[in-house]
Order: C-alpha cells, then structure tokens, then sequence
C-alpha cells in the first residue's frame, strides 16, 4: 500500500509561483511513474504532468508546458511540481498519483491508469 501527502498549495496572485511536493510512503517509490493531475470545480480531473521512475523523462499538458516542471527525489520519495507564471485557469485541487504497475514505461495522462492518490492540495490563483 503507498500513502501519497501533498502539500504546497495555497492562494497567489495571477503571475505568481507555487511549489506543490507530494511525499509518499513504501519502499518502492522509485519504481513508480508519478502524476499531477487537477479539479476544478465542476470538471473533470485532468492530467498535468507525469514523470518517470528515473526522472528522464516527463511529460506535460499543453496547458502549463513552459510553466509548470515535475521533478522528483527519489531519495526523500518525493515528487514536486512547480508552478511559475500561474493563471486563474490554474485554480483548482491538485492531486498527485502514482502508477504502480510492474514495469510500466509510458506516462499516461488517464487518471484511471493510477493506482494511489493523494488528498488533494487547493491552489487559488486570484486575478
């Protein structure tokens, strides 16, 4: 069983910069593909970004590229999102996820292709 704890989130202004870290429990972290995904009121979830098990290679929605970076540390079982140049369209709850499957090489961007989840973290972008 893995336990994932966001944290980071909070209310910034249009422009501004947050750093969202998910801290996740179990050994085998580093064996796992990492997500963030979001909900905004009354949508769906959507994906955001995806890292790999090594970090190498990630993957992003067309909606941050260029804004937003994953990274992870496999060290302290974290993963982190960072958020620059933020919109009000970022607004939402922000959920990270892990892939547990065996093996796995691609990033999905499916959120039930996901085996844990987080809580949630709530991240307001006022304009």
């Amino acid at each position: 069983q893995v336990q994932l704890v966001e944290s980071g989130g909070g209310l910034v202004q249009a422009g501004g910069s947050l750093r969202l870290s998910c801290a996740a429990s179990g050994r085998t972290f580093s064996s796992y593909i990492m997500g963030w995904f979001r909900q905004a009121p009354g949508k769906e979830r959507e994906f955001v970004a995806g890292i790999s098990w090594s970090g190498e290679s990630t993957r992003y929605a067309d909606s941050v590229k260029g804004r937003f970076t994953i990274s992870r540390d496999n060290a302290k079982n974290t993963v982190y999102l960072q958020m620059n140049s933020l919109k009000p369209e970022d607004t939402a709850v922000y959920y990270c996820a892990a892939d547990a499957k065996f093996a796995i090489l691609a990033i999905s961007v499916t959120p039930g292709e996901y085996d844990y989840w987080g809580q949630g973290t709530q991240v307001t972008v006022s304009s």
